[in-house]
């Protein structure tokens, strides 16, 4: 038999008692892995996880394709009885993080996630995860979206959040929060988020810090927010959606400039008063409007997509009248 083929048998047999010399997982990170594991009690949903296999395989785990460290960890739609591991610190190569739709998964948001620098996405949402929203998330500079919505989270808001200069999109709505919206997420730098707060207890003003954002999108529905939000608007903005329904906010209406991108406005429950300015005719991309129950007096503004709108979206208020509501007398 030639050098080569005997070569080739050598390597073939070690295959063969030896799985793992095939495996392009690092063993570092598998170790982490099954330490993981471990401390959930072996769930079912982490089943594929064997240490006779390649953990680049395995469910909810990727690895990169050049240097194959785990860079995504995502587990979602299972039973996760217990709290996060700390050991998911010890992955310095994950880029993606998601547990969700665990209702099992309890506890604190783990303090070792601080140490994943390199980390861009970070999902904890649909879970029974409880405690603060941790100011340490401030030091995973490198994030561009961050979820934390549907969880038991309470307290307050870390101001710190507004340092993340690469976020997109930031989600911590549907929470039990409480306090004011802090006044740095006026001063973003780099991207300015989607911004979702609402279904929280958040109360106080919105910080007049925010009229100096050109949000895309800014949900603060269902809150106990107070007096004024007509700085969110303005005729130079990009803005195309915008919803603080369900608050206590009081201004007057007749005064706002509607951004010319505006797709959606929601201002239902609260205590607007004033009239509908008809510059609002204008919004050629105006998709949806509810500005019921409130305290608006005067004709709604013929023309553009208003009468497109059914009675519900305006009923409600103090004297608004005409189309599609009755005429006014």
């Amino acid at each position: 038999m030639s050098n080569t083929s005997l070569l080739s048998l050598f390597f073939f047999l070690c295959l063969c008692i030896s799985p793992s010399l095939s495996d392009l997982c690092n063993p570092n990170d598998k170790k982490v892995l099954l330490k993981f594991k471990k401390s959930l009690n072996n769930p079912y949903v982490l089943a594929s996880w064997n240490p006779k296999t390649d953990c680049c395989d395995w469910y909810c785990v990727t690895c990169d394709l050049t240097t194959n460290r785990i860079n995504s960890l995502t587990i979602f739609a299972g039973d996760l009885p217990g709290q996060i591991p700390p050991e998911v610190g010890d992955l310095p190569y994950l880029e993606t993080l998601m547990f969700h739709k665990l209702p099992s998964l309890t506890g604190p948001i783990q303090p070792a996630i601080a140490k994943l620098k390199n980390l861009k996405t970070l999902r904890i949402s649909w879970t029974n995860i409880s405690g603060p929203v941790p100011d340490f998330i401030s030091q995973l500079t490198n994030l561009t979206f961050l979820e934390l919505s549907f969880n038991n989270l309470s307290g307050t808001i870390p101001g710190s959040l507004s340092k993340l200069q690469k976020l997109g999109a930031l989600h911590l709505d549907r929470n039990k929060l409480t306090g004011s919206i802090p006044e740095s997420f006026g001063t973003f730098t780099g991207s300015i988020p989607d911004l979702y707060l609402s279904h929280n207890q958040l109360s106080g003003k919105i910080p007049a810090s925010l009229g100096s954002m050109d949000f895309n999108t800014i949900d603060l529905s269902r809150n106990k927010l107070e007096g004024d939000a007509s700085f969110l608007f303005g005729l130079n903005k990009t803005t195309q959606r915008i919803d603080v329904s369900r608050n206590l906010l009081e201004f007057n209406l007749s005064k706002v400039e509607f951004p010319q991108s505006l797709t959606n406005l929601d201002l239902n429950h609260n205590k607007i008063f004033g009239s509908i300015p008809a510059q609002i005719t204008s919004l050629e991309n105006l998709g949806f409007l509810n500005v019921s129950y409130n305290r608006l007096c005067g004709p709604i503004p013929v023309g553009g997509k208003l009468q497109s709108f059914g009675y519900t979206e305006y009923f409600h208020n103090r004297c608004l009248c005409g189309a599609p509501l009755e005429s006014c007398k």
